[in-house]
């Protein structure tokens, strides 16, 4: 179950001036439907709908005595005005509003007009008057993308050709009172009689780029997981498919469960009480706040409450959870044993077979050192191997970035943790492992093998024979990137070739990039004219130069964070399956420590919003 929104009265909405009588407002009925047709609601059971009537009736210049709403689609399946429908069914009504501002300031810097009108519930609707009608896959494609980005947005009018339909200016709400139409009528009238033209609208495109990318991919993962079932290759259903994490949906859309949360109050704890387990800052709370996580904002209900109540209640969320994290019992264990891995978020401790680790100093130079041996030598080689070497050339650089970030030659990292930082299946990092440590020429050496729930031990070395390249050689300036979220999304390819874009010392032709990044000319080819597209990369008189874009945000926008969370999820409970195998063996039986509960929402780790998050791999010092 979900709270019922706070109602504001509409009468008082910011904007709206004189606001014109229902009847004139009902007279842009037949400039945004798109069939001269509408249909009357009515109560069918527990929901309120709009059935298709035999012989439905015609739009005319009287007001329909009942609510009533005008078609979407016309009888060619054409849509000539894009309806954006912000629902209070979705989100809490501070979302709905923020998420129409949005979409409202996104459509006007692409040069887009649009007529805005509100409903006695809370619910927001934007009208975008198309100069050429649109098919209705194209446009059910555009407001799915636009409803990535806004959480209120209900994509339902664009989804059925047949029954999409949407209530405009002037109707009845089945609530009581009216439609009302924000847009000054004249202005409004201007507005559906002078249409956006093309050109706006392929600027809209490109400015929702990571959107419509990020929505293909979802569905050619959805008709691939279909095409499995139907073949018997995967279940019928998988664990958590397309499930969310609760607390994650709350501070989202600001809906949570009152069987659970009695109010607000203890919703709005529960999200900061996880933020704080997780890692965040009170800074980067406040960064979500109007981001991706604006539910958590509407649930303070005002702005001044939020700025008021939000320190203090952080403060109690860092008490709770250190205080709970402190009064933790450990595991058992014998005296003096030492635990390779105490639980998910432990400092790894090795297993043996190598005596004391270098000093931190002294790793930092290894690296350095390493780094110039891998772009000097091993990524040549390893170029060599095709698909498999460009693999193995980021699993070396997530290698030499957890090494940096541990401050240590000998690493006990597990397949699972280096696939979720590396966007891969932990079969293909298992698989890739003894291979990158025959092709490493020395760099990288197994010196124990994985024991129940500790993972495989590696030293990692300069060999004798590169110690004087390593000395010969300069250290590069700036900082080097194992894989960075977004290019979980765009692949390998797409970052090695960003790599040499950005690490050059002067912007590259496409030929240098190809011979500097080492892949195909036909990979490199689309993997910049996909990053040109996301606005990642520009050309400019032949050359190939970096944006300002915050690669972060472009990972959010795609999706990354959503499937690492999946990743997590997914390991967790395999590794679950396998610690319960384990615990089988144990001598201590009927045991059960609070560590080892399960919490459904605790369970769900969300690292902190930063370049330098847990959620992929540390970057250089």
């Amino acid at each position: 179950m979900v709270p019922e929104p706070v109602l504001t009265s509409t009468h008082a909405l910011a904007g709206v001036a004189q606001r014109p009588r229902p009847e004139d407002a009902w007279s842009l009925a037949p400039l945004i439907a798109g069939a001269p047709s509408y249909r009357l609601g009515r109560w069918i059971g527990q929901r309120f709908q709009y059935p298709r009537p035999k012989n439905a009736p015609k739009i005319t210049r009287s007001l329909p005595g009942q609510p009533a709403a005008v078609m979407v689609h016309g009888p060619d399946g054409r849509v000539s005005t894009l309806c954006l429908d912000f629902d209070t069914s979705k989100a809490l009504k501070g979302v709905v509003d923020s998420d129409a501002v949005r979409v409202g300031n996104l459509l006007s810097a692409c040069g887009m007009r649009f007529v805005e009108d509100f409903s006695p519930s809370g619910g927001r609707h934007l009208y975008v008057p198309l100069h050429d009608r649109m098919d209705a896959a194209e446009a059910r494609e555009l407001v799915e993308a636009l409803a990535l980005m806004a959480t209120s947005l209900d994509p339902s009018p664009h989804q059925n050709i047949t029954d999409g339909c949407i209530r405009v200016p002037g109707t009845i709400h089945k609530s009581g009172g009216h439609q009302t139409l924000i847009t000054p009528l004249s202005q409004a009238y201007d507005i559906l009689r002078r249409r956006n033209a093309a050109s706006a609208l392929m600027e809209l495109r490109s400015a929702l780029a990571p959107e419509l990318t990020r929505k293909r991919a979802l569905k050619a993962r959805a008709a691939k997981t279909v095409a499995g079932q139907r073949n018997g290759i995967l279940p019928a259903l998988s664990l958590n498919a397309g499930s969310e994490a609760p607390l994650r949906k709350v501070a989202r859309t600001g809906l949570y469960d009152t069987a659970k949360y009695k109010s607000p109050s203890e919703a709005r704890m529960a999200v900061l009480n996880h933020f704080s387990a997780c890692g965040w800052s009170l800074q980067h709370v406040e960064n979500e706040l109007a981001g991706q996580f604006p539910g958590l904002a509407a649930l303070y209900g005002s702005t001044e409450r939020q700025a008021r109540l939000l320190p203090y209640e952080w403060a109690k969320a860092q008490t709770f959870t250190n205080t709970a994290s402190s009064t933790q019992k450990p595991l058992p264990r014998k005296h003096g044993e030492k635990h390779a891995l105490i639980n998910n978020t432990s400092q790894t401790l090795t297993t043996g077979g190598a005596g004391e680790s270098s000093s931190a100093a002294a790793v930092h130079q290894l690296v350095n050192d390493l780094e110039n041996v891998l772009y000097a030598v091993l990524d040549h080689r390893l170029q060599a191997r095709g698909r498999e070497g460009l693999s193995l050339r980021f699993l070396i650089r997530g290698l030499l970035g957890y090494m940096r970030a541990k401050e240590t030659d000998i690493l006990d990292v597990g397949c699972r943790t280096l696939a979720a930082a590396m966007g891969k299946h932990h079969v293909t990092i298992a698989r890739l492992l003894p291979v990158l440590v025959q092709a490493s020429d020395g760099i990288l050496t197994k010196i124990a093998d994985a024991r129940q729930k500790a993972a495989d031990v590696y030293l990692i070395q300069l060999p004798e024979q590169y110690q004087q390249l390593a000395r010969e050689l300069a250290w590069r300036k700036g900082k080097i990137h194992a894989i960075r979220p977004v290019f979980r999304a765009l692949g390998d390819a797409a970052a090695l070739v960003y790599e040499a874009i950005e690490r050059g010392r002067y912007s590259p032709t496409t030929a240098e990039v190809v011979r500097i990044s080492g892949v195909s000319r036909n990979a490199c080819s689309a993997a910049l004219a996909e990053m040109e597209a996301l606005g990642m990369i520009q050309r400019q008189d032949g050359t190939w130069r970096n944006t300002s874009v915050n690669l972060r945000m472009l990972a959010a926008r795609l999706g990354v964070l959503d499937d690492y969370l999946d990743h997590i999820r997914r390991n967790r409970h395999e590794r679950a399956i396998w610690h319960s195998y384990l615990d089988r063996f144990k001598t201590l039986q009927g045991v059960i420590t609070e560590g080892e509960l399960f919490d459904p929402e605790r369970d769900e780790y969300w690292p902190p919003p930063h370049d330098a998050a847990v959620w992929h791999l540390p970057q250089p010092a």
